[in-house]
């Protein structure tokens, strides 16, 4: 019945928020008799103030019609490749009639970003997305509202998230005849399962697997959200969670985890900090900043829109993520669509090279739980495994906005084209920019807790001065300015990506991945983990306003815009 209230409520709610912003427009106008008023500007603000709190929002559109390549725009055709119950292969389609930038475009990496499936909409990656687009062929998992998927197409479980990924992974190598894959948060569970049966059976496995802040290993420096769930028993969670679609919508009937509830949930991790925000909007309309005005509009309306999950795959990626830990503990068994189960074994992936990422700030995903990966996946060869952490990075901040655009992504373009099949292991403009950081021979000392007394094996003068402190069982904190430890040779273009921020080699900290720290020495006081404008993302950037590892919705799709005169295929890549 509680799905039943709110739908209710929120019916009886929308007219007065729709009143109230038509109430904010004729106050805010200088034209018309009620803008003459003294407190007009007051009175409009705190109506608009009104309208946003009260209004239903709608699920975004990533909204990315161009993007510039080496100075040249290049127009974006955003279209659905495959189409899923509860997830569409969507595809960012790239168009040039410069015959320079196409033939670069259409030899570059093809790439599956898998968005997660934990409350918000898939354009929560819409910075990754439109960066990515620049130097690579970028596909997106963009998954459904589960209300709005009829109970005639079955239960969603977690196997089935795994068998999507799998088919969406062969679809790419058929076309394209590899591919390599980028999971954010909750996806790298699913996608690590997904590529490690694909080996078992001894399928062709992507070229790499970026993991970035994912819960691979939920036991280590848990955060809030590894509490909540170890705390709470699976029949607490299905009982106080989970409630039925009612029949105003397409998935009547179906069991799901409302978006509603998971929206609360968030608001409820931060409350001062939401209501500043709001009190902080209210107070730019009336000073008509419109510029700050706009980022609050922008961040929220991606923060509010949530959608519906599945019961089934909300309760076993509780159970098997966060309170059985089977992928680590080695018992987990998915189910294929045939019905065949199969146990999940990351040892058996040997040619698809991992790299890591977390940051070091992410009260979502603890240290050292996406770089559990590692020690999970023995059969990669260290050369091809690289493990990184973002400085002064909090869980939003690794995957959009500023430190996303300018020392993340780098590495990541760095690392992809290092395993790119035509390319030599140091692409040109490369090869001469290594770091003066050598990476150490076994990637355990990067990735396994390092005692402080075992130094760091390096060819720089000050690293010495480390070796030499460390062997004394002083850790003395240097400075390494956003760049990554990494393996020989193969990774050796990821640490000339970063070696103009490169200064020193810090010792390993005891009981975590060897870390990167930036040389800047502030950085913005706030991070917010759900922004998606860029805008409200830099001044945002070291908080995170919410825990998102529980998806919901109430919103209903939007039809994407089509491009207006589809492009010449011939001019496409």
């Amino acid at each position: 019945m509680l799905y039943q209230i709110y739908e209710t409520q929120r019916s009886i709610m929308e007219p007065f928020s729709d009143l109230a912003e038509v109430a904010a427009k004729l106050f805010s106008n200088p034209g018309l008799p009620l803008g003459q008023f003294p407190l007009a500007q007051r009175v409009s603000a705190a109506y608009d103030l009104m309208h946003r709190l009260g209004k239903d929002y709608e699920k975004p559109v990533f909204g990315i019609h161009t993007v510039d390549v080496d100075g040249v725009e290049v127009a974006i055709h955003e279209r659905i490749e495959i189409d899923k119950p509860f997830c569409e292969l969507r595809r960012f389609k790239r168009f040039s009639d410069d015959a320079a930038t196409l033939d670069k475009l259409k030899g570059q990496p093809v790439v599956l970003i898998v968005a997660p499936l934990s409350g918000h909409y898939a354009t929560l990656l819409r910075d990754t997305v439109k960066t990515m687009l620049k130097d690579h062929k970028v596909y997106i998992t963009d998954w459904r509202n589960a209300r709005l998927v009829p109970l005639s197409e079955g239960e969603f479980h977690l196997d089935d998230y795994v068998n999507y990924v799998q088919e969406f992974i062969r679809y790419l190598q058929n076309k394209y005849d590899n591919c390599h894959v980028m999971s954010v948060c909750q996806p790298t569970v699913p996608v690590l399962a997904a590529v490690s049966l694909m080996a078992s059976r001894g399928e062709t496995t992507p070229l790499s697997m970026t993991m970035m802040g994912g819960p691979i290993d939920a036991r280590k420096s848990p955060t809030a959200v590894n509490n909540l769930a170890v705390q709470r028993s699976h029949s607490w969670f299905e009982n106080n969670v989970i409630y039925r679609v009612p029949d105003t919508f397409p998935g009547a009937g179906r069991r799901v985890y409302p978006g509603f509830l998971q929206h609360t949930g968030f608001i409820a991790m931060n409350p001062n900090r939401h209501a500043d925000s709001h009190y902080d909007y209210f107070r730019n309309l009336i000073k008509g900043d419109d510029s700050s005005t706009e980022s609050h509009r922008k961040f929220y309306d991606e923060y509010n829109a949530v959608l519906d999950m599945d019961a089934d795959y909300y309760l076993e990626t509780i159970d098997t993520v966060f309170q059985d830990f089977k992928l680590v503990n080695g018992t987990w068994d998915v189910k294929t669509p045939k019905g065949k189960v199969e146990r999940v074994r990351p040892q058996d992936i040997t040619h698809t090279a991992l790299l890591t990422i977390e940051g070091e700030l992410d009260d979502i995903s603890g240290s050292g739980q996406t770089a559990a990966a590692h020690d999970l996946c023995t059969g990669i060869t260290p050369k091809k495994k690289m493990h990184y952490e973002a400085a002064g990075a909090g869980h939003y901040g690794i995957f959009s906005g500023r430190r996303w655009r300018e020392k993340v992504y780098p590495l990541v373009k760095a690392f992809i084209l290092a395993h790119q099949p035509g390319e030599a292991s140091e692409p040109k403009g490369l090869a001469k920019s290594r770091s003066s950081a050598s990476a150490p021979s076994d990637l355990s000392a990067r990735t396994a807790p390092v005692k402080a007394t075992q130094p760091v094996k390096t060819k720089s003068a000050k690293a010495a001065s480390v070796e030499t402190a460390a062997n004394k069982k002083t850790v003395p904190k240097v400075a390494v300015a956003q760049t990554a430890v990494v393996a020989p040779k193969a990774n050796a273009v990821v640490r000339a990506a970063a070696k103009t921020a490169t200064k020193s080699v810090a010792a390993p900290k005891p009981k975590a991945v060897v870390r990167a720290a930036s040389t800047a020495t502030s950085a913005p006081p706030a991070e917010t983990r759900l922004a998606v404008a860029a805008a409200a993302t830099d001044a945002m950037e070291n908080t995170n306003p919410a825990v998102v590892t529980q998806p919901g919705v109430k919103t209903d799709p939007v039809v994407l815009p089509a491009v207006a005169a589809k492009p010449d295929q011939a001019t496409s890549a």
